[in-house]
């Protein structure tokens, strides 16, 4: 778990990627054109289809990612289930446990 979280954090830390993340977030199902050319367009981002695909590629693997295919398309959906761990993480925390000793 621990491992997994560490790879959402690393994934979430570049900018690029949450820039991808909110285009998906406002429009669900783009194929990489439209994220491409999204990016290009509104956020002035000069990035070749090959480093969005590797983007791309990180934030399937870490599941904020799904996609499907139709024909020769790939579309992209957003999955916002892994942020959820992240939510988890801090509110099932225990503020009243036991405090660590400082020296």
């Amino acid at each position: 778990m621990a491992d997994d979280l560490d790879d959402l954090f690393r994934a979430l830390a570049d900018p690029t990627r949450r820039t991808i993340l909110d285009e998906l977030a406002e429009k669900s199902g783009q194929t990489l054109f439209e994220i491409c050319s999204r990016l290009s367009m509104k956020h002035r981002l000069g990035i070749s289809r090959q480093g969005i695909s590797q983007h791309l590629a990180v934030l399937e693997g870490v599941g904020l990612l799904e996609t499907r295919r139709e024909g020769r398309y790939k579309f992209h959906d957003l999955n916002t289930a892994p942020l959820r761990q992240i939510a988890e993480r801090w509110r099932t925390h225990d503020p009243s446990g036991p405090e660590e000793s400082t020296p």
